[in-house]
């Protein structure tokens, strides 16, 4: 392959127009019908606006759509592998006809681009499935899983004229455009640069490796990891920021750059791969680190992968020619104590190198153990401890779930009280009733509403955690389904213990404070969960208690035993 320079894409710096006809465009949009983007939607719009997408100038139209399908080509030729397409509804599509424009809009509502629209279809979910991640089945694959259930099933092609990007309000600096990156790379010097994509935190080997690979080719390093789908306030967001900042710091002047990419990812395998070098070309990269996962869903899990090892590399690799950027393999390296130094893990056994997996890095951070210098940096690991403090430091939530009656009000009263004779964090109660007066009083006792409810106390639960207070919350929450969306969100943040109050049917009845059984019985009143309406117990809580055999006294030790073995309690 000949010698690629940086800095030679042919292509206006965005889509953005002129300032003149951004205020033409507002002007007009304000009689057009509009479609305000969800997170997905807008990334893929940014790329478009700022030529990240280069050679794409909106929306895949229906041709390039199934070309891209087929061959990994647009109709011109162009090497494509990823189709980019704006998903709506089946009533919003029925709306619209070709030629006709369209406004698009952040989820704020204001104005990002007009859409001249040149296609209207319903896609076939399948089809693209089986083309772009090799398989169909949304079991298999979280990609086809969100294509089956987040993307919606009428796809709209066509051109876009850019008003402004998608505002940000963080780390600005490091928000590069494709142009900027160019003019940077082409006022450094740099003729051969060294893409390298990442969502993970780096240490002490990823710098070894990405030297290795700057050396191999004589290259600088562009660290452009991807950000941004995730909600403004998830804090790790801004953690793996700052910990690529410091990690920069660890690098020769002069010879990297740092950049951060607004990306919605497909973990399509292979053709992610080549669709992020692609993206890293009109970066103005001339090389691209490839890993032998890359772009697998499963890559870094306990999971097997599901695309064979090396086949993204092969790809991307084999396409150089035509696609301007040549492929890099990442070769993965561990430290080997006795040469006190890093090797390549492919030439020495397994048994002679140290690591720490992500999983051990995060219990010793739960734990506040220690981080070996060898593994990674310490300004790096500073900023991970201000993240993920040891658990007796975390935001928690106690989620007690259990029939009326069965206690969990009286437990929650009893923890709250012990928790704030500790003084270490804020605390508060989620009470049901409570809840049900303050937060939920429209609602009835479908099931429907019973789960919203219960992810309603879930919400507010994840932001005391999340702001490291702990969270007392004892709804009866009969379903399992709104229970494990409350764990799934609240684990995010900081602890999560589900404990179920499995106090026996007969003996809440024969509590019956409120007199809800004899009215239920009596039938007065309808929707009593365990009379009426089922109550479907936990299927793997952390603590199972049953106060007709213990003291709510006795329950709260139990939990407060759990507690302190766990680390969430001193």
């Amino acid at each position: 392959m000949k010698d690629n320079l940086a800095h030679t894409v042919s292509y206006s710096e965005s889509l953005i127009v002129h300032s003149c006809r951004a205020k033409q465009l507002r002007a007009e949009a304000v009689r057009l019908p509009s479609l305000d983007l969800n997170r997905r939607q807008l990334r893929d719009l940014e790329s478009l606006l700022n030529r990240a997408f280069y050679p794409l100038a909106g929306f895949l139209g229906r041709d390039d759509y199934e070309n891209v399908l087929r061959d990994m080509r647009l109709t011109d030729g162009s090497v494509w592998p990823v189709p980019v397409c704006l998903d709506v509804n089946e009533e919003f599509a029925a709306s619209l006809q070709p030629g006709q424009c369209i406004g698009l809009n952040d989820q704020e509502g204001f104005l990002l681009a007009i859409l001249t629209i040149s296609d209207i279809w319903k896609a076939d979910k399948k089809a693209e499935a089986e083309a772009v991640y090799g398989t169909a089945d949304p079991e298999q694959h979280p990609g086809v899983q969100e294509l089956f259930t987040d993307v919606k099933d009428w796809y709209i092609g066509g051109t876009v004229e850019g008003v402004t990007l998608p505002i940000h309000y963080d780390f600005c600096d490091l928000r590069l455009t494709p142009a900027e990156c160019n003019r940077r790379f082409l006022q450094y010097g740099w003729r051969r640069v060294v893409g390298f994509h990442t969502g993970e935190y780096l240490h002490c080997a990823h710098r070894e490796m990405v030297l290795a690979a700057a050396r191999e080719t004589g290259g600088s390093i562009f660290l452009h990891p991807v950000v941004g789908m995730d909600h403004p306030g998830n804090m790790e967001h801004y953690t793996h920021v700052h910990c690529y900042q410091e990690f920069v710091q660890h690098f020769p002047k002069n010879m990297i750059q740092l950049g951060i990419i607004p990306l919605a990812e497909r973990y399509a395998g292979p053709r992610e791969a080549l669709w992020h070098a692609l993206i890293r070309k009109n970066y103005g990269c001339t090389h691209f680190m490839v890993a032998t996962d890359h772009g697998d869903p499963f890559a870094g899990t306990n999971i097997d992968l599901f695309y064979p090892q090396g086949e993204a590399q092969q790809l991307v690799a084999s396409l150089a020619e035509k696609t301007g950027i040549e492929m890099v393999p990442e070769q993965a390296m561990g430290y080997a104590e006795e040469q006190g130094k890093y090797v390549y893990l492919s030439e020495v056994p397994d048994k002679n190198v140290k690591n720490i997996t992500s999983r051990e890095l995060k219990q010793r951070l739960e734990k506040g153990e220690n981080i070996p210098e060898w593994f990674s940096f310490p300004n790096v690991v500073a900023e991970l401890r201000r993240s993920f403090p040891p658990r007796s430091k975390q935001g928690f939530t106690v989620f007690l779930t259990g029939l009326s009656g069965s206690g969990k009000s009286t437990i929650a009263k009893v923890l709250m009280v012990r928790f704030m004779e500790m003084r270490d964090r804020p605390v508060t109660l989620l009470d049901g009733d409570i809840v049900r007066k303050n937060l939920s009083s429209e609602l009835t006792f479908s099931e429907e509403h019973r789960n919203l409810n219960v992810t309603r106390i879930g919400f507010v639960a994840s932001e005391i955690t999340k702001n490291g207070g702990i969270a007392l919350c004892a709804p009866i929450a009969p379903y399992e389904e709104s229970r494990l969306a409350n764990r799934r969100l609240i684990s995010r943040y900081g602890g999560y213990i589900e404990i179920h109050i499995a106090t026996p049917l007969e003996v809440c009845e024969q509590r019956d404070r409120k007199g809800l059984y004899e009215k239920a019985r009596a039938g007065l009143v309808k929707g009593v969960t365990g009379i009426s309406d089922p109550y479907i117990a936990p299927t793997n809580p952390e603590i199972i208690i049953d106060t007709s055999k213990m003291t709510p006294a006795e329950a709260v030790q139990e939990i407060f035993l759990y507690l302190e073995e766990q680390g969430y309690i001193r």
